[in-house]
């Protein structure tokens, strides 16, 4: 199963949009992924990985939910 991790910049208030991600890939993968977990940052991160793996990250990617959800999918027919 694939863990899932969104580090966010609390400093910044990021928190909503760590949330929003959090649901939708609970809403699209629900019982296919092990966890998706909050991770408190600061800096100016915010970073999704999957099993350890990087992506998405905002310093380099394009911030789009959908393009993110889809990411994590091909995490979760791989790890199976």
């Amino acid at each position: 199963m694939t863990h899932v991790e969104i580090e966010y910049c609390v400093p910044c208030g990021m928190l909503d949009r760590a949330q929003d991600v959090q649901a939708a890939i609970l809403e699209g993968y629900g019982t296919e992924v092990d966890s998706v977990s909050l991770v408190a940052g600061d800096g100016g991160v915010f970073e999704v990985r999957a099993d350890d793996e990087v992506i998405f990250d905002e310093e380099s990617d394009e911030f789009d939910v959908d393009a993110i959800v889809d990411a994590v999918g091909g995490r979760v027919g791989a790890a199976a």
